[in-house]
């Protein structure tokens, strides 16, 4: 039985491995439900989103170095034991403000307190190894170059297999490599509220730590924010939360001021909301997603925002409207993807399973015929997604491309370092800082 305490930053760590495991949760959802159900102050609650995110961002590696010190493998080892362990392995290895021996004695006290008392002397005989050879721990796998990446960094071998084959042993590593590294936040001056300067210092004066993007003009890189959305200039709508990726899905859809626009997946509302800043907030903006929860998010957000030309709207992206037919001077169709482009954000993305993935091309490419019928002739029609995948971006619309000839691609120019493109780019993180990122701009003649 467990013991009736409070419980701590490294509890609630391991109660969300548990359920990520368990019940194939999203850490990102179940972190924020167990930090507010466990009443974690605003440190502890840093330290469990620290310690969960760096297991699962390293899970394969803390497994490796636990097989090698433990009798049994990882895998064969009670789930609560094993993330036991890859907590206390994960603080050794990687958290430098974290002592060796406060590790090693949290996690035996942890496996006591779940009711574990004789696994206690094996969780303590195993971290005492990683203590011992912190700075000089077994060899990766000296196989194939595959098998040394899935393994340094965490990401599946199928993942990794097809990252060399689209860039090449270095760069991938490269990618590989930013996927577990903590990212800035990006946030966008609402221009209809305030200027970048008035934002800049009204965030400083909040005490967050604030860079302006290298090259996105209007946005901010912050860290140091505490609970982002408590700060006087969220809740006044001064900013919003975007990635400068998909902050780009405006300024590759250049909205004019009285446009009519469809944003097909719309929430949470980021693209609308760019696109309404975008345009002085004088066109018309339909939102349209397919549960009815996330469109009173959209309402809330675009209120926050002082935005008052975006109207949330139920609709599936598969579903013909027909009041809509070729009704629109720009249709955006962000579609539910892999998430591969955004692993450095949510780390679990990296285990799904890759025969689930296979079906979404087919479904992209249903929405994206959906959309063009919406827009009118001379018209644009936007597609884009968070994943790196050819299959999920470029082969969806070159296959919608010659299918339908009454659209064609655009040019269209991007802030240096991206430049100009034929109307179709792949961002990567490890080239432009952003999150991995697909755009491609139509023209219907």
């Amino acid at each position: 039985m467990k013991e009736k305490r409070n419980p701590s930053a490294r509890d609630t760590a391991l109660e969300v491995l548990m359920q990520v495991d368990r019940a194939n949760a999203w850490s990102d959802g179940s972190l924020k439900r167990t930090i507010a159900k466990n009443k974690l102050d605003h440190r502890d609650a840093a330290l469990a989103t620290r310690l969960s995110y760096g297991v699962i961002q390293n899970k394969l590696l803390l497994d490796y170095y636990i097989s090698c010190y433990c009798t049994q493998k990882a895998e064969k080892l009670e789930p609560v034991i094993r993330n036991i362990l890859r907590l206390g392995g994960y603080q050794i290895l990687f958290m430098d403000k974290i002592p060796h021996r406060a590790a090693v004695n949290e996690a035996v006290e942890m496996t006591k307190r779940y009711g574990r008392y004789k696994a206690a002397g094996m969780v303590n005989a195993v971290l005492r190894k990683f203590v011992d050879h912190w700075m000089d721990m077994p060899a990766l796998p000296n196989g194939t170059t595959v098998d040394y990446l899935s393994v340094r960094y965490s990401h599946p071998k199928w993942l990794v297999e097809r990252l060399v084959e689209l860039l090449g042993p270095e760069e991938a590593e490269g990618y590989l490599r930013m996927n577990n590294e903590i990212v800035p936040t990006t946030v966008q001056t609402n221009l209809l509220k305030t200027t970048p300067e008035e934002l800049e210092k009204e965030l400083r004066q909040s005490g967050v730590t604030v860079e302006p993007h290298p090259w996105l003009a209007g946005c901010f890189e912050v860290s140091g924010t505490g609970d982002l959305e408590s700060l006087p200039a969220f809740t006044e709508g001064h900013f919003t939360v975007q990635d400068a990726a998909a902050r780009l899905v405006s300024t590759v859809a250049a909205p004019q001021p009285t446009d009519r626009v469809l944003d097909i997946c719309a929430a949470p509302g980021g693209k609308s909301f760019a696109l309404a800043i975008d345009m002085g907030d004088r066109g018309q903006i339909v939102s349209c997603d397919i549960h009815p929860h996330k469109l009173k998010l959209i309402e809330s957000s675009a209120e926050r925002l002082g935005i008052t030309s975006v109207r949330a709207a139920l609709a599936d992206g598969r579903e013909h409207h027909a009041a809509w037919q070729q009704a629109a001077d720009l249709v955006v169709a962000d579609v539910p993807c892999s998430g591969l482009g955004i692993i450095r954000k949510k780390p679990d993305i990296r285990y799904k399973n890759p025969k689930e993935l296979a079906q979404l091309p087919k479904i992209q490419l249903e929405i994206l015929e959906n959309a063009s019928t919406y827009v009118r002739p001379g018209g644009v029609l936007v597609y884009s997604t968070c994943t790196v995948l050819p299959e999920e971006n470029e082969g969806v619309t070159e296959e919608f491309l010659s299918r339908h000839i009454d659209f064609t691609l655009e040019k269209f120019t991007l802030p240096l370092p991206i430049g100009p493109s034929q109307g179709h780019l792949t961002l990567w993180p490890q080239r432009f800082g952003t999150d991995g990122f697909y755009i491609c701009r139509m023209r219907r003649k």
